[in-house]
């Protein structure tokens, strides 16, 4: 049966009308369209005309969304979002390299990342794309497709029930220093109380699980370094002699030669790890893989 509908809908002013509902300004949708402002004020008029209803209503230099413009928008969000999860699959067709995109918070442990892409590292066959950004500027990413995965240390929470949040893995934190320390004392109090420290910035949910620790114990920490970057807080714990409070994943290669040592853990102060994507018709393969929903990326 034919689709008239499609012939009698004007798509190009259906998307700019999108565009300028998400942007919730007219001059600045029409900037990034690279169109005039009245130009895209006609479209819209145009559109309205067509639907037979208001989109739009002003308040001061503001557009807000009628009834009409948030139904309109639903369905344009659907049809526009199936579009370019369209374009980024024809991006991974049979035959041609399979290509995963994924990102991770600039502040997140290289370590975790590389144990995510473990199942990829000895296999060909796989174009792997790694981002690195605020989780803001990376959840926009995915919701735009530009990303099939992005990787946190912090619970996303979203009313848009195609964002899923999955824990991909959880850390014990642990105080870690020289191998050759020789403290007087393995005590955790003491050991806090003795040496100063290496501690992820306050703003870390390490750093306030830590800080509520050591205020419900009466403990009185000397700081050294406050580092958000683990990759620092690596460095600085293998080469500064000092103690440090990281998630064992970051030090796993220190520890397992014997440059670091585990000195103490803290009971529930861990980090928790996840995977941030979106539900999807068409994904890569090797995906699901990495999410650990399926055991194997061969054929």
């Amino acid at each position: 049966m034919p689709i008239h509908w499609a012939r009698q809908l004007n798509l190009h002013h259906l998307y700019h009308f999108w565009e300028v509902a998400r942007e919730g300004h007219l001059t600045r949708a029409a900037e990034r369209l690279h169109v005039a402002p009245s130009a895209l004020s006609v479209q819209i008029q145009q559109l309205e005309d067509q639907l037979g209803v208001a989109l739009f209503s002003r308040q001061g230099r503001r557009l807000l969304l009628t009834e009409s413009g948030h139904f309109v928008l639903r369905y344009a969000d659907a049809m526009f979002s199936l579009g370019q999860e369209m374009m980024s699959q024809l991006r991974d067709l049979p035959g041609q390299e399979r290509v995963v995109r994924i990102g991770a918070m600039a502040t997140l442990s290289r370590n975790m990342q590389q144990n995510f892409l473990r199942p990829l590292l000895h296999h060909q066959g796989f174009h792997v794309v790694l981002e690195s950004g605020g989780l803001e500027d990376l959840l926009q990413r995915i919701r735009a497709y530009h990303l099939d995965v992005a990787l946190t240390n912090r619970w996303v929470s979203s009313d848009d029930a195609q964002l899923v949040c999955k824990p991909i893995m959880t850390q014990p934190v642990v105080l870690v220093g020289p191998a050759d320390l020789n403290p007087e004392s393995t005590n955790l109090g003491d050991l806090l109380q003795s040496y100063p420290l290496i501690l992820p910035g306050s703003e870390s949910d390490i750093r306030q699980h830590f800080d509520r620790y050591c205020s419900e114990k009466g403990y009185r920490v000397q700081i050294r370094f406050e580092v958000d970057d683990m990759a620092m807080m690596r460095l600085l714990a293998r080469d500064s002699g000092l103690l440090a409070l990281v998630p064992e994943v970051v030090v796993q290669d220190e520890l397992r030669l014997g440059v670091l040592r585990s000195w103490a853990s803290i009971e529930g102060v861990e980090e928790h790890f996840y995977a941030v994507h979106l539900v999807r018709r068409f994904a890569p393969s090797v995906l699901d893989v990495l999410l650990g929903v399926a055991d194997s990326i061969l054929p």
